[in-house]
């Protein structure tokens, strides 16, 4: 990150369901890889998709250089120690390229009718995670615990984060922030107050990796589909898919995120528009809030999949905002936006018919144009 917040680089990330055939997500995952994505993660909800890190491992092996890790882990169905203890081995099998994602709980917890964990316990997790896979020494439950057999093992811990208590955690102990949309505003006061954070327990914020998580979906160059671009299944002839069909697909995500900022509206309320909470921090702002007015109950079964039937309130400009969809230059000026202010990573989520073309198109059109605009404005 530069003095004035903006970020060095974009790195970019993709985001996977373990769906089977497990050899297809790893595939994906090797494409990417060859389209100069820097970071594969995977979804972690072990009733709804197949388990994460055994793929984990076969994505590492075949390829060379990514970063891999979920997006997001919890430490309410898995013990931390066993966490750490897994990427601690993956490191040393195949070097340090893991990262952990993690937050409170979500669909892994939802779908056993648990309960997310609270901040307390997800800042200890962080701790205890970063401390075992990174060689140290903790304290857990009263003992002091390390792995002996991996003292250059290293991963660092991305906390996922909506609401200020939250935020304030990732600024406070995370190596890396995720916010799970892409909509500049809300991005700009999450980061603000991930920063912020940091700031008052004397950390440099330049020190917490800031990454952005969405959907991408890349259609043709007009609102018909012509002209150049992915093509998917709802394509038109002589062009890439339609708009209307890309915000079909990338509806669920609004779903998703509607789930995390109903609880955040029902703890802190919808938000004003003074900018701040009443202790000089930013509050939540309306732009994240006031898409769940219409919002009904959310079945974790349809959980991250196209054509959920639980996203009716989610409209086309909520998705304009909140996700990346529309033709090359679209992407490549809302990249460049997030960039501007301080996203060091851009992970796209790819749960929609055209995975293959996404990559595709980011890795030679998207990507090179971003950092061509990069070198032009250094």
């Amino acid at each position: 990150m530069t003095a004035t917040g903006t970020a060095e680089r974009l790195d970019l990330g993709v985001v996977l369901q373990t769906d089977p055939p497990a050899w297809r997500v790893v595939d994906l995952a090797r494409r990417a890889e060859l389209h100069g994505f820097s970071h594969v993660w995977t979804f972690d909800s072990h009733l709804l998709w197949q388990e994460p890190y055994v793929i984990h491992s076969q994505i590492l092996s075949a390829t060379h250089r990514v970063t891999v890790g979920p997006m997001v882990t919890n430490p309410a169905t898995r013990d931390v120690t066993v966490t750490a203890s897994t990427f601690a081995t993956l490191n040393d099998m195949f070097g340090n390229r893991t990262v952990c994602g993690i937050g409170r709980g979500d669909s892994a917890v939802r779908v056993t009718n648990g309960k997310p964990v609270t901040l307390a316990e997800l800042r200890t997790a962080v701790t205890t995670i970063r401390g075992l896979a990174g060689g140290q020494a903790v304290e857990h439950h009263g003992s002091t615990l390390h792995l002996p057999w991996a003292p250059d093992s290293r991963t660092p811990v991305w906390v996922a984060a909506y609401g200020p208590r939250a935020l304030a955690l990732a600024g406070e102990v995370g190596d890396g922030f995720i916010l799970q949309l892409a909509d500049p505003d809300i991005v700009a006061w999450s980061i603000d107050a991930v920063r912020r954070a940091a700031e008052r327990v004397g950390r440099d914020p330049a020190e917490v990796t800031i990454c952005v998580a969405a959907p991408a979906y890349v259609t043709g160059d007009s609102a018909s589909g012509t002209g150049t671009g992915a093509v998917g299944k709802g394509s038109v002839r002589g062009g890439g898919p339609t708009l209307a069909h890309a915000y079909d697909q990338c509806r669920w995500f609004g779903g998703m995120v509607g789930n995390h900022v109903a609880e955040i509206v029902a703890r802190y309320g919808a938000g004003d528009t003074t900018g701040t909470d009443g202790d000089g921090g930013p509050s939540i702002p309306r732009a994240l809030t006031d898409f769940v007015a219409g919002r009904v109950d959310y079945d974790y079964n349809e959980h991250g999949r196209a054509g959920n039937t639980h996203t009716a309130f989610v409209s086309d400009e909520i998705l304009d905002r909140f996700c990346l969809i529309g033709p090359p230059a679209r992407h490549v000026e809302r990249l460049l936006e997030l960039k501007a202010l301080g996203v060091d990573q851009f992970a796209l989520y790819l749960q929609h018919d055209a995975n293959d073309e996404t990559l595709q198109a980011y890795g030679e059109l998207v990507r090179p144009a971003v950092q061509e605009a990069g070198r032009v404005r250094e």
